[in-house]
């Protein structure tokens, strides 16, 4: 263990004139409550006995003589981690050991529940998994508070190729969202599909047992000018099967279980008078995958 004995001062002179000696090894003084730290560890001890906590984390702490509610802390240079009185709070709990708290139920008027949109996404999520199918999770980027309603962005980084090119996906200009100043060439425009990054998983992997059985349930991000901060998000669900012979019938499969599970039934493609309902559809055009045999 490398200890530091001894710390010699150096005097600086400043262009204007003046001096200061530095390391500054003096403490830093700061006030506590004894009513927060109670609130927040749920005791009740005077400031008297908080001080004695303090102390036993080597800060030099006081009660004040004009508010009794009030504890002068000196805070010893080598405590770069105390910033706030939380900090301090957090001191006196692990002083009384944080198995000696009491166990209380906080006080609140609300009830915590899960947005529609994640709901339904861990919906989707057990049962996809309960399948036997596993799920993956590539590099996403979280911006947080970048949003007039200071909800969460969910960015996750591709190349353009990626996302475009090599899915045969035509770039029309007002879709993805393209980086100012990327890092690397693998991260250029946020994503608008799930696939890219299901087959980078599938091929990082490529010496696992086939059949691979890999789902996906993330967000995508689209151009919307319609939207303060020019973009918004979609909630995507995407699996892929990996074998060596197609497997049509078993992506069809985990689709109706998911339908099943949301209670939306399966029409066909001319039943225009259903209110609720899904079919599948050929498509053709440059949107298609097409993986040639190798």
């Amino acid at each position: 263990m490398l200890t530091c004995r001894r710390v010699e001062p150096v005097k600086l002179i400043l262009p204007n004139g003046t001096t200061k000696i530095t390391p500054d090894l003096s403490e830093r003084r700061m006030t506590a409550h004894a009513s927060y730290i109670n609130s927040c560890t749920g005791l009740s001890l005077s400031s008297a006995e908080v001080a004695i906590l303090l102390q036993r984390m080597a800060l030099n702490a006081t009660v004040s003589t004009t508010n009794p509610d009030e504890i002068s802390v000196g805070v010893p240079p080598t405590r770069p981690d105390i910033l706030h009185e939380c900090d301090i709070m957090e001191d006196a709990a692990i002083a009384y050991g944080f198995n000696n708290l009491p166990d209380k139920f906080p006080a609140t008027s609300t009830v915590a529940q899960p947005l529609a949109i994640s709901k339904l996404s861990d919906v989707i999520r057990i049962e996809w998994a309960l399948a036997g199918w596993v799920e993956v999770l590539p590099l996403i980027l979280v911006s947080r508070n970048c949003r007039s309603d200071n909800k969460e962005l969910i960015l996750s980084q591709c190349s353009h190729e990626e996302n475009f090119e090599w899915l045969n996906h035509e770039d029309d200009g007002k879709t993805a969202l393209k980086l100012a100043n990327p890092k690397s060439l693998e991260f250029q425009v946020v994503r608008t599909t799930l696939i890219s990054g299901l087959l980078k998983t599938i091929r990082e992997n490529r010496s696992h047992p086939l059949p691979i059985k890999i789902f996906e349930t993330s967000d995508v991000v689209f151009k919307d000018p319609s939207r303060e901060r020019q973009a918004r998000n979609e909630r995507h669900a995407a699996a892929i099967w990996c074998n060596k012979t197609a497997g049509f019938e078993i992506i069809h499969g985990i689709l109706d279980r998911a339908m099943k599970m949301l209670e939306i039934p399966h029409i066909l493609s001319t039943d225009f008078k259903a209110e609720t309902g899904y079919y599948i559809k050929e498509t053709s055009g440059t949107c298609i995958l097409d993986i040639p045999n190798s």
